[in-house]
């Protein structure tokens, strides 16, 4: 009799970068500027984040209007990820290393304007998947 696999834990939600028009992913561009080291202390944090969701302080937080934060403490600085959800999907929209105790309006006004594209963007699609499927053929 063989034994069974014991259960492995599964992700709640899947991160996935945030996507401008011209196709850059700018969370993903701004990771490779870390060093290896912050690099993995953020993807663990976010994984975290996808294993645990809905998970609170310290490793997330939520910043309102649908917008939350990953919070990773480097070794001699502060990182935030400031992500949305879609459906299932935790869409990374800004990273930055914090300078101030509060998030700063810039980075605030750009994770929105981001998330703002985003859904623009899926609505924009929903409406041509609605047309096409009203479309005799």
């Amino acid at each position: 009799m063989s034994k069974a696999a014991p259960d492995r834990p599964r992700r709640r939600i899947t991160a996935q970068f945030y996507k401008t028009e011209a196709g850059n992913e700018p969370v993903r561009e701004w990771l490779r500027g870390l060093r290896k080291e912050e690099r993995q202390a953020i993807g663990t944090d976010i994984r975290t984040t996808e294993y645990g969701w809905p998970i609170g302080m310290p490793t997330c937080k939520g910043l309102g209007g649908g917008l939350y934060e990953v919070r990773t403490t480097l070794e001699d600085r502060i990182a935030r990820v400031i992500f949305c959800m879609i459906a299932d999907q935790m869409v990374l929209l800004h990273g930055f290393i914090k300078k101030t105790e509060q998030t700063s309006k810039a980075d605030l006004d750009t994770a929105r304007d981001r998330k703002k594209k985003l859904e623009a963007r899926l609505r924009e699609i929903e409406k041509k998947q609605k047309q096409k499927a009203r479309t005799p053929k």
